[in-house]
């Protein structure tokens, strides 16, 4: 595995020369990595992780697993890929067990979501069922804690 893939994962706000010093190599040599894998699709953007919670929400998240029927030659790539190109989809993975794809999104109201898979995501033809599952909370996420930083030690206390 490639040890500046791992560090840029970790930590995207590192300069070129923080990342240089940790891999003992010039910063050009890395910028010149770092644009290769963009430009190879190996890096696939950059993000900040937000606890949305402590702002006031940033609306409803569903999970929905999605059981459809692949197309001979093309598999389950062609239904995923239009799926994917929905909207208000964030997310689509191939999935192994009782169902095919699970499609995350985001909505403003859980009506929303309902409107989403009634209308747009359901009704595709080679969709043969759905069920949705809502984000009541999230604890953790891309490997970062939420929601634990101010816990009470009384509150784990066991009688």
């Amino acid at each position: 595995m490639d040890k500046l893939l791992t560090i840029m994962e970790a930590n995207a706000r590192l300069s070129l020369e923080e990342m240089a010093a940790m891999l003992g190599e010039a910063p050009e040599a890395v910028a010149k990595r770092i644009d290769e894998y963009a430009k190879d699709g190996v890096i696939r953007g950059t993000r900040t992780l937000i606890n949305w919670e402590k702002v006031g929400g940033n609306g409803v998240q569903a999970l929905i697993d999605v059981r459809v029927s692949p197309k001979k030659g093309h598999g389950f790539d062609e239904i995923a890929e239009m799926i994917s190109m929905l909207d208000e989809v964030d997310g689509v993975m191939l999935m192994s067990g009782g169902y095919d794809l699970s499609v995350s999104i985001s909505g403003a109201t859980f009506q929303d979501v309902a409107m989403f898979v009634s209308r747009r995501l359901s009704p595709l033809d080679d969709v043969l069922s759905t069920a949705t599952h809502f984000v009541l909370r999230t604890y953790k996420k891309d490997g970062a804690l939420y929601g634990f930083e101010n816990k009470d030690e009384r509150e784990s206390a066991t009688l």
